[in-house]
């Protein structure tokens, strides 16, 4: 759900000695999560005291210092080098990156950081002690549109839409936690799928707005990719549970529609965050998953990941993931293993893939029956 306008009857609209707001805003780099705001729904800048920002919301910032993020990803996907003093439109956001940082929407238009290349700002909290400090920027004040309001990008996010009966069977692809090899196990699975002939849609439905994994699926060979920015959130962290699922509802929706053979997601993250875990846990997600690929970073973690899947109600049908480089924890997790253990070149071959499909049909159509 949208949320509700805002009035700027006490807004200050601005811009800065001897240039017009439009070109101050024509010349600012633009991140990859505000994306699906047009050009043409950018008309001012407030900065008035009154503003309280908000999951979402647009802003104009100014690089004060460099530190971790020295590029953005601007809306083409393109890597941009950052400078002091550059100015720069991305989305208030909260992250959860373990690895990275741990950040938070502020109170107020105060000094905070970049906390993500794909565009989040954000107060950092805590940061992965293998990190550096945080790039900081300065809030100039929130875009507005042209009638006043403060434009946040669940504007222009796809409506909530609910699965159709009729649908192609959904893999999922799910880990241990970050860094398990997800989006790697998932693009090579899509890269088998295509090279079995299967028109494959993909999408990623929760993490922290980035065209990384977008752009790599697409590589991979689908067809269409959406992600939860399609779905108006620039990062799906502290979202409640119906959101999250409205999220994945929405962009499987979306998908179905366009005549695909095969679904695959990746959800971001692990089995211990908040978000993701309670989504493992809906009746929903379930309902519209038939079958999970899971990739882990060891063997104890693919063992004891798919039971708790199995628990959740999920049907793990492939186990994957970065602890398959070694050889010797393979075996170590294969006698504990219901299901096979396929490195990435056998997800991508089209032999194991048509049958991991085959799969998915097959629980798709004792659930329709």
């Amino acid at each position: 759900m949208s949320n509700p306008p805002r009035a700027m009857n006490d807004a200050r609209i601005f811009d800065l000695p001897d240039r017009t707001v439009e070109v101050q805003l024509l010349a600012a780099k633009r991140a990859y999560t505000t994306r699906r705001a047009p050009d043409t729904a950018i008309c001012g800048v407030s900065n008035s005291p009154s503003l309280r920002p908000r999951r979402g919301d647009l802003v104009l910032a100014k690089v004060d210092r460099l530190g971790k993020h020295r590029h953005i990803e601007l809306v083409s996907g393109r890597r941009s080098a950052l400078f002091v003093h550059d100015e720069i439109i991305v989305a208030y956001a909260d992250r959860y990156a373990p690895d990275q940082f741990e950040a938070y929407v502020p109170d107020d238009l105060s000094p905070c950081h970049l906390a993500a290349g794909g565009g989040i700002a954000a107060r950092v909290v805590s940061r992965h002690d293998s990190i550096g400090a945080p790039t900081a920027i300065t809030p100039i004040g929130l875009l507005t549109g042209k009638d006043g309001e403060v434009l946040n990008v669940s504007r222009f996010g796809f409506l909530h839409q609910r699965v159709p009966s009729e649908r192609p069977p959904v893999i999922a692809c799910l880990g241990t936690s970050m860094n398990a090899g997800k989006t790697t196990s998932a693009a090579y699975l899509i890269r088998g799928l295509s090279r079995a002939g299967l028109r494959v849609g993909a999408a990623k439905v929760t993490g922290t707005g980035s065209g990384n994994d977008p752009w790599l699926m697409r590589d991979a060979g689908a067809q269409m990719v959406v992600d939860f920015t399609d779905a108006g959130h620039a990062s799906t962290f502290q979202l409640a549970t119906d959101r999250v699922v409205a999220v994945a509802e929405t962009l499987v929706a979306q998908l179905a529609t366009h005549a695909m053979d095969v679904i695959v997601l990746e959800v971001a993250d692990g089995l211990l965050q908040n978000e993701t875990a309670s989504l493992f846990r809906s009746a929903s997600f379930a309902d519209i998953v038939d079958g999970v690929v899971f990739a882990a970073a060891d063997s104890m973690g693919a063992i004891v990941g798919s039971d708790w899947l199995r628990d959740a109600g999920l049907e793990v049908i492939a186990v994957c993931g970065t602890f398959t480089r070694s050889p010797l924890a393979v075996r170590e997790a294969g006698g504990g293993m219901r299901v096979p253990v396929l490195t990435l070149e056998q997800l991508a071959d089209p032999a194991s893939a048509a049958e991991l499909h085959a799969l998915a049909k097959r629980s798709l159509m004792g659930a329709v029956a």
